[in-house]
């Protein structure tokens, strides 16, 4: 059975700090690309960062690019992302999620619970 344990959001005043975690069970996290995801109030989800499997190499949306940072732990199956100089418009519900497509072209997607950052003064 799929799950993640999210945890690390909470309230944040603009110009501060956090640090998401996913901790993951239920399959071969190492194969995996892991991602964060966000979604804000009336908006779409949007991906945030995104770590593959093996050479570990990432990306980002080009609104965190310099501020987030994504990484993963394979040894803890657990997945990072630390987010530095938060901005209001980095309020919404992050979501950690699992993905890969096997060699016969199965995609298996798996994602978090969510966690909420509010960034406000």
């Amino acid at each position: 059975q799929v799950q993640f344990v999210e945890s690390g959001g909470g309230l944040v005043q603009p110009g501060g700090s956090l640090r998401l975690s996913c901790a993951a069970s239920g399959f071969t996290f190492s194969t995996y690309t892991m991602g964060w995801y966000r979604q804000a109030p009336g908006k779409e989800r949007e991906l945030v960062a995104g770590i593959t499997s093996g050479d570990g190499s990432t990306n980002y949306a080009d609104s965190v690019k310099g501020r987030f940072t994504i990484s993963r732990d394979n040894a803890k199956n657990t997945v990072y992302l630390q987010m530095n100089n938060l901005k209001p418009e980095d309020t919404a519900v992050y979501y950690c999620n699992a993905h890969k497509k096997s060699s016969r072209g199965i995609l298996y997607d798996f994602w978090g619970q969510g966690t909420q950052v509010t960034v406000s003064s």
